[in-house]
């Protein structure tokens, strides 16, 4: 038992909080899933609350790590959605039917897809730099929306866009939760390896890492590919919470939107990119239900001027004092950790009276130290004083 808690002490709890908090919302929400017990518009929101984080998350491998602008995200995520949306609706005529299997297997070949292009893609752009890149991607964006839109209807639907199948409500979020795990455990453990360290070292001076041996290449083309699979893998499940998808909705407002959600959550913070895409998508839906009719005309004007708001607030110098002081972390600690008391100092445990030892401290002090040989001592020198 002994050894079980000191193992438990030992683990590093804070480097696991976000699959714990993940996993606690996952198996809370699908209890209640299950039992009837939410709504069909919390049930869409949880599918897009989870799709946006791992879209958020895989995108700051490539912006917050390894410090490329890319604005192509959305596109990758189209692939997936066509490709993945395609194979789950020529599955789900056959024997297998609209199952979970069917579902894997569309994740399975949209995340590749996706990847292959992101190689594509990747090898020739990445040596570009800045704005560059971000040209590069985002035109590779714009490209494979005009190439789905003017499809044929029999490939991918064309113009009216491509007939998917629709999963269950009450378990598709809880299928796109558990991606969203697989995404966090994928991408933290590139990151703390001795690739990631790669990674951000080509951030932090490209020269400086080339120098040291350091293969810019590989690991510019890595986090690219693995960035452009979980792209595809959230369009798969974009793919199966529409009953059509349809290639306008990925233009680059969409690879913007990503983006926001990394930035607001700060470059290089994997827990702030989920946080970011959870506020963000909220909002977003939000404003599609309340504003309607005439006033749909507002949701983009708000939405812009809250995210001005909030990018002002994280990066404004005026306000580092206020938000240094008001953040979340000096609350928790105010409320859970308070502050010391010296009114309230117990004794030192460690005091010498209270040391458990095999004989007294008095007993140690009053010891006289004897020599063995004292006798032959003495009478050698009484013989030498004799002498004299």
């Amino acid at each position: 038992m002994s050894k079980f808690t000191s193992t438990f002490k030992s683990i590093k709890w804070k480097k696991y909080i976000n699959y714990i908090a993940i996993a606690i919302v996952t198996i809370v929400l699908g209890a209640l899933s299950m039992g009837g017990a939410l709504p069909q518009s919390t049930l869409y929101l949880l599918e897009k609350i989870a799709i946006s984080i791992i879209l958020a998350v895989s995108l700051s491998l490539v912006v917050g790590f390894l410090g490329e602008l890319s604005l192509g995200h959305a596109g990758f995520m189209c692939v997936g959605a066509y490709l993945g949306g395609k194979i789950s609706a020529v599955i789900a005529s056959t024997a297998l039917g609209n199952g979970i299997v069917t579902l894997i297997i569309s994740l399975i070949v949209g995340g590749i897809c996706a990847g292959a292009c992101g190689f594509i893609v990747g090898l020739p752009a990445l040596r570009l730099k800045g704005d560059y890149l971000a040209i590069v991607t985002l035109a590779f964006g714009e490209i494979v929306k005009v190439i789905f839109q003017n499809s044929s209807e029999k490939s991918f639907g064309g113009p009216i866009g491509l007939p998917t199948p629709r999963f269950d409500k009450q378990y598709l979020f809880i299928v796109a939760f558990l991606v969203v795990l697989l995404t966090l455990a994928v991408i933290q453990n590139l990151i703390k390896s001795k690739h990631g360290r790669a990674i951000t070292a080509i951030r932090d001076n490209e020269i400086a890492a080339r120098a040291t041996g350091i293969n810019v290449t590989k690991y510019k083309l890595m986090g690219f590919i693995i960035a452009a699979v979980f792209a595809g893998f959230a369009g798969v499940l974009f793919s199966y919470s529409q009953n059509n998808v349809s290639s306008a909705t990925f233009d680059y407002n969409y690879s913007i939107e990503i983006l926001v959600m990394v930035v607001l959550g700060g470059m290089g913070s994997i827990n702030g990119s989920i946080i970011s895409a959870t506020l963000i998508t909220f909002l977003n839906v939000q404003l599609q239900n309340v504003l309607k009719g005439d006033l749909a005309v507002l949701k983009d004007l708000i939405y812009a001027l809250i995210l001005i708001v909030l990018v002002i607030y994280n990066n404004a110098p005026a306000l580092k004092g206020f938000r240094e002081k008001y953040n979340l972390r000096n609350l928790w600690h105010k409320i859970f950790k308070p502050k010391h008391d010296p009114a309230k100092v117990r004794d030192d445990a460690a005091r010498w009276d209270v040391v458990p030892t095999k004989i007294a401290m008095d007993e140690v002090l009053s010891t006289d130290i004897v020599i063995d040989n004292v006798g032959d001592n003495s009478a050698d020198i009484g013989e030498r004083g004799g002498n004299k």
